[in-house]
């Protein structure tokens, strides 16, 4: 079924494009949201009657990505990680990492919009990641994984297991049989069974 785009729509397209959709999707999500128009004479004058609008919108959003694109390739982002010795890190820097140290610096992008290469980075070192922005302009951002040593502490020393009564009346027994034949022991012994 062909629509007409009223609004933009990230997995569609743009406002005013014409796009081919399930017949239930239009129906049930894009007509009573007012992201889409029916394809039809009536709706294909309207939006041409608003085209001039929607192009100067189209154009002001390049100018914007434009922009951004300079203000991102100018920046370098450092990003601080738990790290082994060995460089590799405790965990991963991904693209929502990337958005959260963006929006710190000032930039609100979607962590959608980001792209790295593999889809995480896993040790320190230098990077580079993709942002895109609008239409075909992407820029393309810098970015320096600094390893942060965790300080690690000895462990202490655990404290002996409780023992239930059985188990401590069997260790008893057992030191007991156990015990040093010093000679008063079986001279005590002897003594029991003469008397017996």
């Amino acid at each position: 079924m062909k629509v007409i785009l009223n609004k933009e729509l990230a997995t569609l397209g743009e406002e005013g494009d014409v796009k081919d959709v399930a017949k239930g999707y239009a129906r049930n999500y894009l007509f009573p949201r007012g992201i889409a128009l029916p394809y039809t004479p009536k709706m294909i004058k309207l939006i041409e009657g608003r085209r001039a609008e929607i192009e100067a919108r189209k154009e002001q959003k390049r100018l914007d990505a434009r922009g951004l694109k300079e203000k991102l390739s100018e920046i370098e982002l450092s990003i601080t990680m738990p790290a082994g010795a060995n460089g590799k890190l405790y965990g991963a820097v991904t693209n929502q990492t990337i958005a959260d140290e963006l929006s710190k610096n000032g930039f609100q992008i979607e962590r959608k919009r980001i792209e790295i290469a593999g889809s995480s980075f896993k040790n320190v070192g230098k990077y580079k990641a993709t942002v895109k922005l609008y239409e075909n302009q992407s820029a393309e951002i810098s970015i320096t994984v600094i390893g942060q040593e965790i300080k690690t502490e000895t462990p202490a020393l655990k404290p002996a297991p409780r023992r239930s009564r059985k188990e401590r009346q069997e260790i008893k027994e057992e030191t007991v049989q156990e015990a040093p034949a010093d000679g008063k022991t079986e001279e005590a012994s002897a003594e029991t069974v003469q008397k017996n």
